[in-house]
């Protein structure tokens, strides 16, 4: 789950600050404007920062994220009649991938839900569609459903194979959560919510807490020998690594969940049943298969395809990349791309054409990189 993060889709929005916006500039960040914030797009150099978070730990400000919190009776029935999710199998203190559809079974965004202990929802959306999903969901529910937008508070995402090592130090308790579970903490004198879950395919956290605490935390963490500040740019080319897909990229009301193999953000209850917006489409494309698929692309040679590249195979044009780049890990170029059912099997081949050249590419099995999550020893 994200949404865009490319220096190549910068808005020319009016611009909100984030909390930490000072403290970045601190830090040496070059700003840019994204989904309606200044944001860091990268400290010290994306590929450097890239590869800080593999070996060791990042810490990315990613308060543009909506923070909301639903609340009230029959709140379970009244959320599943708007999200595909299964919530009688989601127990307090567990976090879970889902989507916000159209009638028509179009992804118009894709969130995280958590269970807390009294029994309300916490919903992370992305940044730039937030006050769409808000509105949605508004419409959608009940009126007897109370919907805060948690906008006091900061989120921040500590992610490497270090953070959990370096956010011992100061939460020893949060060290025994496991993907995707969560709970509530004290950080430097301040509650917090900690899951522990993030964007980058590594081990790591994702932080809610006050905004007025934002800069304290953040210099708290950083001190830590583990961790530096780490940009936009690099979140993008750990995302594109990790095979997860970017809102208003690879995912829009254009494409279905089940063409972008997110059939795990469809609950198994939900499959069968349906009753959420577009479950007619979904429930036949997962009996019947889609003409396309999201397939992930490595790139012989050294020139990274962009989104909106063909692909082709021959002389017939087969689909499109929707994210691409050149891969530090790997050093090479991979991409994401929506091709004809046809032509996804791993290992087919297939050109992208890039810069009016065509350039060999592979069907490739994602993610690119193995995802390192904690699940428990």
């Amino acid at each position: 789950m994200s949404d865009q993060t490319s220096e190549d889709q910068i808005e020319d929005l009016p611009l909100d600050k984030l909390a930490l916006d000072a403290w970045h500039r601190a830090q040496g960040a070059r700003m840019v404007p994204f989904a309606g914030y200044e944001m860091p797009i990268q400290y010290e150099g994306i590929v450097a920062e890239h590869s800080w978070t593999r070996e060791s730990a990042g810490l990315f400000d990613v308060s543009h994220m909506g923070q909301l919190l639903l609340s009230g009776p029959d709140l379970d029935a009244a959320v599943e009649a708007v999200l595909p999710i299964d919530l009688s199998t989601l127990k307090p203190g567990q976090q879970r991938y889902s989507l916000l559809l159209d009638e028509e079974g179009g992804v118009l965004d894709d969130l995280m839900v958590s269970r807390l202990d009294d029994g309300s929802l916490y919903l992370v959306v992305n940044g730039a569609t937030k006050w769409d999903d808000i509105g949605t969901l508004r419409e959608a529910l009940p009126d007897d459903i109370t919907l805060n937008h948690l906008d006091e508070q900061a989120l921040i995402a500590l992610q490497g194979p270090k953070a959990a090592e370096a956010l011992a130090r100061h939460v020893p308790e949060a060290a025994a959560l496991t993907f995707m579970k969560f709970g509530r903490f004290t950080l430097a004198g301040h509650p917090v919510q900690i899951a522990r879950a993030g964007y980058t395919g590594e081990d790591g956290f994702e932080i809610s807490l006050p905004a007025e605490a934002a800069t304290e935390i953040a210099d708290l963490l950083c001190g830590e020998p583990e961790v530096k500040p780490i940009g936009l740019g690099a979140r993008d080319s750990l995302r594109l690594e990790a095979g997860l897909p970017l809102y208003g990229h690879d995912l829009s009301p254009e494409t279905s969940p089940i063409e972008a193999g997110l059939l795990f953000g469809i609950n198994k209850r939900r499959r069968t049943e349906g009753g959420f917006p577009g479950a007619g489409r979904i429930i036949r494309e997962i009996n019947e298969g889609t003409p396309a698929k999201w397939i992930g692309l490595k790139i012989d040679g050294r020139l990274p395809a962009r989104e909106g590249a063909e692909v082709f195979d021959g002389t017939e044009k087969v689909g499109t990349v929707t994210s691409g780049g050149f891969s530090p890990t790997l050093g090479a170029p991979i991409a994401m791309a929506y091709v004809a059912a046809t032509y996804a099997a791993p290992g087919s081949a297939l050109e992208v054409e890039v810069r009016g050249k065509r350039l060999a590419a592979t069907v490739s099995p994602t993610p690119f990189v193995p995802h390192r999550y904690y699940r428990g020893s």
